[in-house]
């Protein structure tokens, strides 16, 4: 990690720069392997399960015993901490779901919205370098509260053939049963897809590495939707000097421990705090039992230091990151002035940890910039609205000639002549 000190403008793209990779030939063997599985079904998926995850699977849903197995593995401390994370997170969701209003736009014709639950939906829960079995609470809970008729759930095993533990039972707090042990691409074709053992979604959500990213971006183009695009997670702190610079060190290096291809920024006037913060980086970083790849991400990441609040601001709007902490003593100031960001951690006793587990907030966020333009995934997310309009006679003779007339100068006559016969009738 460095210090970059009072850059122009010209210079923040290139600092703010995420990390890259060649993916040349990434994308012809994600395809490769999704071309496949919609050939082949259950007996591709078991191949690359061979291959990828190191496992031979006979039967690839989890059965009823490996859940009553599971709950018995876990601690009863975790086990707490699971279901008052699920309680928040559910309220929080749960408080979404609002009342859309009916409009009568003119008297005599009524327009009115529903939303409607994503019927099938698939959730991808990454096992890579770490169990997250606080992602399952965050993409099964919205899922249940918005009304998913069918919820499917893949996860890589182990080379016991095992999901962990701590993911199934998240799945049961969460009321997900449907779960299958399959990794990776072959997960994503699956549920893009459908084979023998599982149903094809509509809707495909849920954080991986490069190759489920690309899979997922692939079967987007014509096949499932997904949630939105994703790359490696990240973090930016807005600082100042009343932060506590081993606050604000541990929330960089919680960001770093996510992997090699993470990033973590701080934005900060003071040219002390960067010091400090740089000192505390370096001392915590070394008692981390993910210390390689902490320092891997650490690489690319940066400590820049700006003039003052207005730059504050305008790099970070810029940059658009995943997770944005703000710990200054004016932080609401600040974060009403922010526009692109995912989520926001407001104050000195706010870590990212906390919406990344329990605060209720969601922790699937948009990455790489996509803040911009992308939310992260909430209620909403599980479902589609449905217009409807109604009109009655009295609406007939006062929108009809508005119809008439739109549609004859587009030169759709049809459709003009489908409002006329109305009128006609409504005399």
């Amino acid at each position: 990690m460095k210090i970059v000190k009072y850059p122009n403008k010209a210079e923040w793209a290139e600092l703010l720069a995420r990390p890259s990779f060649d993916n040349s030939s990434l994308t012809a063997t994600v395809k490769g392997v999704l071309d496949d599985i919609r050939t082949r079904g259950d007996v591709a998926v078991r191949e690359y399960e061979l291959k990828f995850d190191k496992v031979q699977l006979v039967d690839l849903r989890v059965s009823d015993a490996e859940f009553v197995e599971a709950e018995a593995l876990i601690s009863d401390e975790l086990k707490s901490a699971i279901c008052s994370a699920k309680e928040n997170i559910a309220k929080f969701h749960a408080a979404q779901d609002t009342p859309l209003p009916c409009v009568e736009t003119m008297q005599g014709v009524k327009c009115w919205q529903k939303a409607m639950p994503i019927q099938r939906v698939g959730l991808y829960i990454p096992g890579g370098t770490a169990p997250l079995f606080s992602t399952v609470l965050m993409l099964a809970v919205p899922a249940q509260i918005a009304g998913c008729k069918e919820i499917t759930l893949c996860s890589p095993p182990n080379k016991e053939g095992k999901i962990h533990p701590a993911v199934l039972y998240a799945a049961k707090v969460a009321g997900v049963n449907n779960i299958f042990k399959i990794g990776g691409v072959q997960a994503i074709g699956a549920m893009a897809y459908g084979t023998e053992s599982v149903n094809k979604v509509y809707k495909i959500f849920g954080p991986g590495n490069q190759f489920v990213t690309c899979a997922k971006q692939i079967v987007s183009l014509k096949d499932v939707a997904i949630d939105m695009p994703a790359g490696p997670s990240e973090v930016e702190v807005i600082a100042d000097e009343t932060a506590n610079a081993s606050f604000v060190a541990a929330d960089l290096l919680s960001q770093a421990e996510h992997g090699a291809d993470s990033q973590a920024i701080l934005i900060t006037s003071s040219e002390k705090l960067a010091t400090d913060v740089m000192v505390e980086v370096e001392r915590q970083v070394a008692a981390l039992p993910r210390l390689a790849l902490a320092e891997k991400s650490l690489e690319h990441s940066r400590i820049i230091v700006v003039h003052n609040l207005e730059e504050v601001i305008d790099i970070t709007n810029e940059y658009a990151p995943e997770h944005l902490i703000i710990q200054t003593k004016n932080y609401m100031e600040i974060a009403e002035r922010i526009c692109n960001a995912g989520s926001l951690f407001l104050g000195h006793l706010t870590p990212e940890s906390a919406g990344d587990y329990a605060s209720g907030t969601n922790h699937t966020l948009p990455t790489s910039g996509y803040a911009k333009a992308y939310s992260g995934v909430n209620l909403d997310s599980f479902r589609k609205k449905m217009t409807y309009q109604e009109i009655t006679s009295e609406g007939i003779r006062n929108i009809a000639e508005i119809v008439e007339t739109m549609a004859e100068n587009e030169e759709l006559f049809a459709h003009k002549n489908a409002m006329t016969l109305r009128k006609m009738s409504n005399k």
